[in-house]
């Protein structure tokens, strides 16, 4: 019997959800940036020596559709929240998300990563790496990696 997971992509407009997605699912990079509503993606992986199926839902960015993001939270299972390396706001962005998943799961601590996407623009860096880590560590351990949609980096991780 396949196992489903719910897996809910978070993070602010422009930072690169729907690439690594996309990425991950299809392996195509898209190039032109249109901002998602919801999309919802399936794959089949394997995890532990067993078949499960993935439900990837890529959600809209912060600045909008914020009722729907309840909903998101409470019928996720894992939370990938995505900041982008170039840009230091995308990153504190991810403290209230993190903050709202809590209270809507109604509990201390929930299955999540923390990304830094965009790795590739080295030259456009405005988050560092250990800030990243830092942060992952504040949050209680999670784990955090940086990964980049258009150079394959981390994706499949």
């Amino acid at each position: 019997m396949t196992k489903d997971y719910k897996i809910v992509v978070l993070g602010s407009g422009g930072v690169g959800k729907s690439a690594l997605t996309v990425q991950f699912v299809q392996n195509i990079f898209v190039e032109k940036y249109d901002p998602t509503i919801e999309d919802s993606y399936r794959k089949q992986i394997e995890l532990d020596g067993q078949t499960c199926m993935l439900e990837i839902l890529d959600t809209a960015g912060t600045e909008q559709f914020t009722a729907m993001r309840d909903l998101y939270m409470k019928n996720g299972q894992g939370f990938a929240l995505v900041y982008s390396i170039t840009s230091q706001s995308t990153l504190q962005d991810l403290n209230e998300i993190r903050e709202q998943i809590l209270r809507v799961k109604d509990a201390e601590d929930v299955p999540l990563i923390l990304i830094g996407n965009k790795c590739d623009l080295e030259g456009e860096r405005a988050v560092g790496r250990e800030q990243g880590q830092a942060l992952a560590r504040s949050w209680g351990n999670v784990q955090f990696m940086e990964t980049s949609a258009k150079s394959k980096i981390n994706v499949l991780e």
